[in-house]
């Protein structure tokens, strides 16, 4: 039997919830999904494993994100950082890259992306996820920084 697949849209409507929280499930990962072309698609057993994970219990309405609490504060951040060179900026990149793929529960489900702007001699890294997560990048690459720095001096 063919497996049925949903677009964002259609969950959109059979759940009565904005696209734009289901896109959030999906890059947050509780709800799986792939990309067929630009549009992300849902398997009618993922949606099913969605439903039953966010059911309501016991009268609440929210769905627990952590254990001490109903509530959970997302944060996003663009930190541009000047470099003198390429070698730099691979080397900004690839810590916060490994840094992120250390996956601490603590962090949830957290996403990154870093690009060098030759142009500009900037790196660009764009974060989103929870407060724990944010705050640890934005340490690690404040830390970063200032070791690089010392190293041309």
């Amino acid at each position: 039997m063919k497996e049925k697949y949903y677009t964002v849209e259609q969950i959109s409507e059979m759940l009565n919830i904005h696209p734009k929280t289901i896109q959030r499930y999906i890059r947050e990962g509780k709800l799986q999904a792939g990309k067929i072309g630009k549009s992300w698609r849902v398997t009618g057993h993922d949606l099913s494993v969605f439903m039953e994970s966010t059911r309501p219990q016991a009268g609440k309405v929210t769905i627990p994100l952590n254990k001490n609490s109903d509530y959970e504060i997302k944060v996003s951040s663009v930190i541009d950082i000047d470099v003198k060179g390429m070698d730099d900026a691979i080397r900004i990149m690839n810590t916060v890259t490994a840094a992120l793929n250390t996956n601490l529960p603590e962090y949830g489900h957290p996403t990154m992306h870093a690009q060098f702007l030759e142009s500009e001699c900037k790196v660009r890294v764009t974060i989103w996820g929870n407060i724990q997560f944010a705050q640890a990048i934005i340490q690690l690459i404040m830390e970063l920084v200032e070791i690089i720095r010392q190293e041309d001096y």
